[in-house]
C-alpha cells in the first residue's frame, strides 16, 4: 500500500528527507490505505496528484511561513491542494474572500504601495493563491483529503499526525518562520511551535462565521512582512 508514499516520492529531495521517515509509521501506512480505497470507490478533493501539492509549489529551502487551515474545500472544482486557494476562474469561497479584503486592508499600511516593482502578474496562475506558495508560503490543511460534499469527512484518520509532524518539523529544523494560525483549530498547533525561534502570529477564522468576530484589521500580513525582512527574509507580496 504505496498510494501515499508514491506521492510523496514525487516531491524534491528536502521535503522527502523531511516526510519519507514518518511513512515508515504504522499509522500512516493504514492512512495511505485507507486514501487509496476513498479514492477508488467516490470522488475525493483534492485530484490525487494535488495531495501533497504544498510541498511542491513550497520548496523546503523557499520556506518563510506557513499558514494553515484545516482541510480541503469539499465542493466540485474548488480543492485545489493549497490551504484556502481554489483555481483562478473558481468562484472565491468566502473564507477567500475574506483573506482577500484583508490583504486590501492591509496594503496602505504595507511595503506594497511603495515598491509595485516587486509585484507578482498572477493572472496567468492556475491557482489564486499559488503566488504565495512560490514565495515560500507553505499553505497547509491539517488534513489533506475529503469526500466529496462531505465536511471533515477524512478528520481523525491519520493526517493530523502526519501534519502535526511537519509543523514540528519545520519548528526544529528552522530558524525565523512566521506561523500564521487563523481560527481555533489553528490555534492549537501552537504547541507544536517554538515561539522563541519563529513568530507566531493568530486571529479568528476568515469564515462568515468567525470572522466578524475580530478577523479584519489585525495586520496579519504586515506583521509577517516586518518580521521576515528584519530577520534577512525578505518581504512577501501578498497582492492576489
Amino acid at each position: 500500500m504505496r498510494f501515499l508514499e508514491d506521492e510523496i516520492d514525487k516531491l524534491g529531495e528536502s521535503w522527502k528527507r523531511a516526510l519519507l521517515p514518518e511513512t515508515e509509521n504504522k499509522y500512516f501506512k493504514e492512512l495511505s490505505g485507507f486514501i487509496e480505497g476513498e479514492y477508488e470507490k467516490g470522488k475525493i478533493f483534492p485530484e490525487k496528484r494535488n495531495i501533497f501539492r504544498a510541498f511542491r509549489e513550497t520548496e523546503y529551502e523557499d520556506l518563510r511561513a506557513v499558514v494553515l487551515g484545516q482541510d480541503p474545500y469539499h465542493n466540485e472544482g474548488e480543492a485545489d491542494g493549497l490551504a484556502f486557494s481554489v483555481g483562478r476562474n473558481v468562484k472565491r469561497p468566502p473564507s477567500l474572500m475574506n483573506i482577500i479584503k484583508e490583504v486590501t486592508l492591509e496594503e496602505a499600511d504595507m511595503y506594497l504601495l511603495k515598491n509595485r516593482n516587486l509585484y507578482i502578474e498572477s493572472q496567468n496562475y492556475d491557482s489564486v493563491l499559488l503566488p504565495w506558495a512560490e514565495q515560500g508560503v507553505l499553505l497547509l490543511n491539517a488534513v489533506l483529503t475529503v469526500r466529496e460534499g462531505k465536511a471533515h469527512s477524512h478528520k481523525a484518520k491519520g493526517w493530523e499526525r502526519f501534519t502535526d509532524a511537519v509543523i514540528s518539523h519545520i519548528s526544529k529544523n528552522n530558524e525565523n518562520i512566521v506561523f500564521i494560525l487563523w481560527g481555533n483549530y489553528a490555534r492549537e498547533k501552537r504547541r507544536l511551535i517554538d515561539g522563541s525561534r519563529h513568530k507566531i502570529i493568530e486571529g479568528v477564522h476568515p469564515s462568515p462565521l468567525s470572522a466578524s468576530r475580530g478577523f479584519f484589521n489585525k495586520g496579519y500580513f504586515l506583521r509577517c512582512n516586518n518580521y521576515l525582512e528584519g530577520n534577512g527574509k525578505g518581504q512577501i507580496d501578498w497582492r492576489v
